[in-house]
């Protein structure tokens, strides 16, 4: 399954292991672990249920018939790398619209801009496109953190795994 929250990408993982230290190791109810996460990470209760469905996306939190649990493991790049690509809506697309010339957000977006659902479109005639260049721009900040994609003076630039 692809998720879509995606929170603003950090400066660097640590904030991504700052999320999941916060997601409790024992289950715990979504309004509560979104609270937790939303207190730990200094952010609102909305962005944090975006942090726990992140996590929930790569493979550190699962939910379970009790509520939402932090997974223990060690996690490798490569694996959170292609986590992001395999399970967070949109990441294969933007990474796949890159190659070896940078590519400037706006390009990529205007590339990802069909993959949009229709539903979205419509659900919000006037902010979708908006919404979904924050999105876009999302998740190339990310995958420059993954490793799937560098900055170039003139954008972005596919890595290879």
């Amino acid at each position: 399954m692809r998720r879509k929250p995606v929170p603003p990408a950090p400066d660097s993982l640590d904030r991504l292991w700052e999320a999941h230290r916060a997601v409790p190791l024992i289950p715990g109810s979504e309004d509560d672990c979104c609270g937790r996460l939303a207190k730990r990470l200094d952010v609102t209760p909305d962005e944090g249920r975006d942090w726990l469905v992140f996590c929930q996306s790569l493979g550190l939190a699962r939910e379970t018939s009790r509520g939402f649990e932090r997974i223990r493991d060690d996690w490798e790049d490569e694996e959170l790398r292609d986590a992001f690509v395999d399970h967070v809506f949109g990441a294969q697309e933007v990474l796949d619209d890159l190659d070896e010339h940078p590519q400037s957000a706006a390009a990529v977006f205007d590339a990802f801009e069909p993959t949009v659902p229709n539903w979205e479109r419509h659900r919000d005639p006037e902010g979708w496109e908006s919404r979904w260049w924050t999105r876009v721009e999302r998740l190339l900040d990310w995958a420059v953190l993954f490793g799937a994609a560098t900055r170039a003076e003139d954008g972005y630039v596919a890595v290879e795994p």
